[in-house]
């Protein structure tokens, strides 16, 4: 690492101490105290921000593992919030602060378990993107970890808190629309997400070794050369991450947990593969995933990448179904008797009743205060986790997977 993109480490925590000394004298009404670890595409600094006043919070810490995104993470801060934060490349820099409160971790899908049990044993509440976990072994560590140390943690769903995600979890739970028999995604696009994921205003930059903590970036994975594409695009590395079935899934299986009360799949069969984009990525561009429930329904969820056409999100119930225009939170999603030969189906199309909401950063943070449990707990970050490595396990060994809840395990069919 050159010398503009070295951090002082003593610098660093100097300012921790300062900050705490400082905290002491404001009391019971001080702000909570937050890093953002990961500064990138996802943007959870824009949230954060957004936030700022309704939540009492102040933006302390940013850590990234790109020098030149943790400057641009500092300038945006300093513009938008009066005040200039730490950073560093290190995430046991952020945790080791005593003055830091909350962690939101917006990093790739690898390191998400590690940070996450490493923030709740430090005594940080904790915003975690999603998926939650690649493999059950660190599901289990995670969840395990955040259930004893008694943290507040928030999973990165954000769906659950549209206003038509509320409204359409009553609408289901009434009986409206009778009993639920299947749920369909089909997720489509032309070029896969996993190119230049950099972020906006990274996108056309190539990291260079001297600017990017890499060994930080690997966090356990194997040794291996700098690589500017695996570093920038590692959506599309299996060694960073699985895919469409384990990334873009996670958003609507959640959904449908929380829409129709269910919790894990039993059973899950998968296929896919690259079909389209034939290149150095080795995550499938094209992915079919059905899973079934324990309460008696199917889910179908595929993803192809090539062509954008077809996507859709559609609840069946034996009295009609629903229509959640794409998940799109800017639509009313709708209701009608479409496909339902039942006397008591639906007359007319309605629009299914939304319901108030908080934003999903701002409901973090009451509950930081609160000590309420958030609307996305660990235990959807279980459920949704489950579900994505079942679907993996089914794609890549060819074989169906069960999932035994008693000892929270998964078995080869």
């Amino acid at each position: 690492m050159n010398t503009n993109a070295r951090y002082n480490r003593r610098q660093f925590v100097a300012a921790g101490a300062t900050a705490l000394a400082y905290r002491r004298i404001l009391g019971a009404n001080e702000r909570i105290r937050v890093a953002n670890v990961g500064c990138g595409r996802r943007n959870l600094l824009r949230e954060l921000l957004e936030v700022k006043d309704t939540a009492g919070i102040e933006i302390a810490a940013v850590c990234d593992t790109w020098r030149q995104k943790r400057e641009r993470a500092v300038a945006t801060v300093r513009e938008f919030a009066g005040n200039t934060p730490a950073a560093t490349p290190r995430f046991a820099d952020v945790i080791g602060r005593k003055d830091i409160d909350a962690v939101i971790i917006a990093t790739p899908d690898h390191q998400h378990c590690t940070q996450l049990v490493e923030a709740v044993e430090a005594g940080k509440d904790v915003y975690i993107e999603k998926p939650l976990a690649m493999n059950m072994k660190e599901l289990l560590r995670a969840y395990d970890a955040v259930k004893r140390s008694g943290r507040i943690v928030q999973v990165g769903t954000q769906m659950r808190s549209y206003r038509q995600a509320g409204g359409l979890k009553n609408y289901l739970a009434s009986g409206a629309l009778g009993k639920i028999l299947k749920v369909e995604q089909a997720r489509n696009g032309y070029s896969p997400y996993w190119m230049s994921y950099g972020g906006e205003g990274f996108a056309s930059e190539t990291p260079t070794e001297g600017d990017v903590d890499w060994k930080a970036f690997l966090m356990g994975r194997r040794q291996i050369p700098f690589n500017p594409d695996m570093y920038q695009n590692w959506y599309g590395y299996r060694a960073f991450s699985s895919g469409p079935h384990t990334n873009l899934m996670v958003h609507f299986i959640d959904l449908v947990h929380f829409t129709t009360g269910v919790n894990c799949p039993v059973r899950v069969v998968a296929h896919g593969g690259t079909f389209r984009w034939k290149s150095q990525y080795d995550v499938p561009d094209s992915v079919e995933v059905v899973l079934e429930y324990p309460e008696g329904f199917l889910v179908r969820y595929a993803s192809v990448f090539g062509n954008s056409g077809n996507s859709f999100a559609k609840w069946f119930g034996t009295r009609g179904t629903v229509d959640g225009k794409r998940l799109s939170p800017r639509e009313a999603w709708t209701a009608s008797g479409e496909g339902s030969g039942e006397p008591d189906r639906l007359k007319a199309e309605i629009e299914v009743p939304q319901v108030e909401a908080v934003p999903h950063m701002q409901n973090f943070f009451d509950c930081v205060r609160s000590r309420q449990q958030p609307i996305a707990p660990i235990e959807a970050g279980y459920a949704h986790s489950v579900a994505v490595i079942m679907a993996e396990e089914a794609l890549t060994s060819g074989r169906r997977q069960t999932y035994d809840a008693p000892r929270r395990a998964l078995i080869a069919a």
